[in-house]
């Protein structure tokens, strides 16, 4: 599988290709800033691109607005966006601007090289992969009921494919649905775990951290 890196911190940058190349993966392309990655991308298209979430020249979030250009030059492109923290809005972002195949972690789980390996190969294949703690801060306050308990087999099947990054077109041909009754169904299940339209944080997002804390949808 080949995968680029855009990182404006040398050594972290290098040690993440040491660790990609360790894990199997080709390093076909490096760089310290989203123009460069784009032009490498433009000339040779990768499998799945790595980028942290501030570069120069405003270390802001030049990360997703690269991520954004990229998935534009290449659609099927994988996306990883990793941070030094957990900033929850960008996240948030990066997950419902992006139609799966995206990932959000902290730096510090790159030093897991089988961990890290396996969520890459998880955005290449389209899945969406969230950082435990962004998890965790999303769903703190619904730790007092179970909503999970309150949704129909149907929903908790529709729920479980939202969870592996499925749209709502991909759930209907999974599940033999008519795209309007999955919506109808979607509906529900954001009722249902309590989830009302709010425009900074994303519902679709909270109801599938709420599957991932549940576990298993029985």
């Amino acid at each position: 599988m080949r995968v680029m890196l855009a990182d404006d911190a040398v050594l972290f940058r290098e040690g993440m290709a040491r660790i990609l190349t360790d894990a199997g993966f080709t390093v076909t392309g490096r760089t310290g800033d989203g123009p460069s990655l784009l032009a490498l991308v433009r000339a040779d298209p990768p499998d799945v691109a790595v980028l942290d979430l501030r570069m120069p020249p405003g270390y802001a979030a030049e990360g997703l607005e690269t991520a954004a250009a990229v998935r534009a030059l290449v659609p099927g492109v994988g996306l990883m966006i990793l941070s030094q923290y957990v900033e929850v809005h960008h996240a948030l972002r990066l997950m419902t601007e992006f139609e799966g195949g995206v990932g959000y972690l902290l730096k510090d789980r790159v030093s897991d090289l089988t961990l890290f390996g396996s969520q890459i190969r998880s955005v290449a294949r389209g899945d969406t992969v969230i950082d435990p703690e962004l998890v965790t801060r999303l769903v703190a306050r619904r730790r007092e009921r179970d909503p999970l308990r309150e949704l129909t087999g149907r929903e908790r099947a529709v729920l479980r494919l939202m969870a592996q990054g499925r749209s709502n077109v991909a759930v209907a041909g999974e599940l033999h649905l008519a795209v309007k009754t999955v919506e109808a169904h979607v509906t529900s299940i954001f009722t249902k775990l309590g989830l009302v339209a709010d425009e900074r944080e994303h519902r679709r997002v909270l109801a599938v951290l709420t599957f991932l804390r549940g576990g298993t949808l029985g």
